[in-house]
């Protein structure tokens, strides 16, 4: 399966969060720690989910970039 992150750049480094799986987030204090531990704790939401009987679902969520020509950026 292929979930979708959201990575976050914060003062110290970045976060990440799966929209598809609640709860399911992480920090790094570089985009690659974030996006090494972001693969660890979907691993491990996903064990804990199924150990607790509960239903793993199919991600549903898209993300993608969409390119704005010409916009003022205030």
């Amino acid at each position: 399966m292929r979930y979708a992150v959201i990575f976050e750049r914060s003062e110290d480094g970045y976060g990440a969060y799966v929209p598809d799986l609640p709860g399911c987030v992480t920090v790094g204090g570089t985009l690659a720690e974030a996006r090494n531990n972001i693969r660890e704790a979907i691993a491990g939401h996903i064990s804990a989910m199924s150990e607790h009987g509960e239903t793993v679902l199919c991600p549903t969520t898209l993300a993608e970039h969409v390119e704005i020509c010409g916009a003022a950026i205030l």
